[in-house]
C-alpha cells in the first residue's frame, strides 16, 4: 500500500462508476464522476433520496467498491485494496457518523469511544484517557458512565462524533448525522460536528438533506442522476 499522502487534495475520486442490477434493469447510481477536496475544508453532498449520495460515501470510506474509477484518500489509492487492508483502513484512516448512533447499549458513552481505539491495539488505560477528554472537549464529561438509553438523541449523536474521531482519522464521513433529530439538537450537533472537524483539523464530508447543515460546509455539491455539481 501506498503510505504517501497528497499535499493537495484529501480526496481525489476519478470517473467512478458504480451501477446495481434491479432485476432487468441496470441502475447507474454513479456516471464518471469525479470528486476532488483540498485538504482543510469540509464539504456538503445534498440531492434526493435514492440519488447516490450513500453510496459514493460508502466507496470513499472502503464499505463499497466502484465498479470501474479511482479513488485517493489522503494519498492512499483505496480502489484496489483487498479487504483486510479495507479493514485497517476503515479503522485508522476513516471516522464514521451514521444517521443512527449505533452505540452499544450495555456500554456507557465512554466505553463506546473508547471502543475503536482499544480494538485499534491502543492500551485500555490510554484509550479510556483518550475518550474521557474527548468528551470534555465535546461537553459530554458528566456523561461518561451514562449508558445510552440514559441519553438524549442529541447527546448519544455527540458521542457518535467523539467515537468517530478516536484513532486520530485523516477524514470524517457523516451520512445524514441529524437525519433523526429534532431541529434544535439538529442545529446543535451539527455545529459541533463541524466545529470539532475543523478544530481538529480533520477533513469532513457530510450526506445531508438538511440545507442548513449544508450550509456550514466551506464546499457543497449536489448529486443528481449520477453527476456531480457545485451546488
Amino acid at each position: 500500500m501506498n503510505r504517501g499522502q497528497s499535499r493537495e487534495n484529501i480526496i481525489r475520486a476519478v470517473k467512478l462508476v458504480k451501477n446495481y442490477q434491479s432485476g432487468t434493469e441496470t441502475l447507474n447510481i454513479l456516471k464518471d464522476l469525479d470528486f476532488t477536496i483540498p485538504r482543510g475544508l469540509s464539504a456538503a453532498v445534498m440531492g434526493k433520496s435514492g440519488c447516490g449520495k450513500s453510496t459514493l460515501l460508502n466507496i470513499l470510506g472502503g464499505l463499497d467498491r466502484c465498479d470501474s474509477g479511482s479513488v485517493e484518500v489522503a494519498g492512499l489509492e483505496i480502489s484496489g485494496l483487498s479487504e483486510k487492508e479495507l479493514t485497517v483502513y476503515r479503522r485508522f484512516r476513516v471516522g464514521f457518523v451514521f444517521q443512527f448512533h449505533y452505540l452499544l447499549r450495555d456500554f456507557t458513552a465512554l466505553e463506546n469511544i473508547m471502543l475503536p481505539a482499544y480494538i485499534g491495539g491502543m492500551k485500555k488505560k490510554a484509550a479510556l484517557e483518550k475518550a474521557a477528554a474527548l468528551l470534555e472537549d465535546l461537553g459530554l464529561s458528566g456523561r461518561q458512565s451514562h449508558f445510552p438509553s440514559q441519553l438524549s438523541g442529541g447527546e448519544r449523536q455527540k458521542v457518535a462524533v467523539a467515537r468517530s474521531m478516536i484513532n486520530d482519522p485523516d477524514l470524517i464521513l457523516a451520512d445524514e448525522p441529524t437525519g433523526n433529530l429534532d431541529p434544535q439538537n439538529s442545529g446543535a450537533v451539527a455545529e459541533l460536528l463541524y466545529s470539532a472537524a475543523e478544530s481538529r483539523h480533520k477533513n469532513l464530508v457530510v450526506v445531508t438533506h438538511d440545507e442548513k447543515v449544508a450550509g456550514r460546509a466551506k464546499l457543497r455539491y449536489v448529486l443528481e442522476n449520477g453527476v456531480l455539481t457545485a451546488g
